[in-house]
């Protein structure tokens, strides 16, 4: 099982734009077998200790086998609209992990 962790950076005005993309992008998941596990949007209570910028959004995605997230990343339907991604999010520190 391969896991991704997403720590989501959003542009300054744009969560409507980020909203609309992740609309069209989350339920795509299941159709490569892939589960969202978690969807965070952490506040500044909910964060213990940083040294970091904080994220706007946190997921955590489950897909059996990297040939699934690359089918997914792939997807014609979500590369439609790869343009409010774009416009919305300033960066986005992805990791890879896997069960142990």
């Amino acid at each position: 099982m391969l896991y991704i962790t997403q720590l989501i950076y959003i542009k300054p005005g744009q969560e409507t734009v980020f909203h609309q993309f992740e609309e069209v992008a989350i339920p795509l998941i299941a159709k490569y077998n892939g589960s969202l596990l978690l969807r965070v949007r952490p506040d500044e209570k909910s964060i213990i200790e940083s040294n970091t910028k904080h994220p706007y959004e946190i997921h955590l995605v489950q897909f059996p086998a990297e040939q699934d997230l690359q089918n997914f990343m792939k997807d014609e339907e979500r590369k439609k609209f790869l343009h409010l991604k774009e416009q919305s999010i300033e960066s986005v520190v992805l990791i890879k992990g896997e069960e142990m």
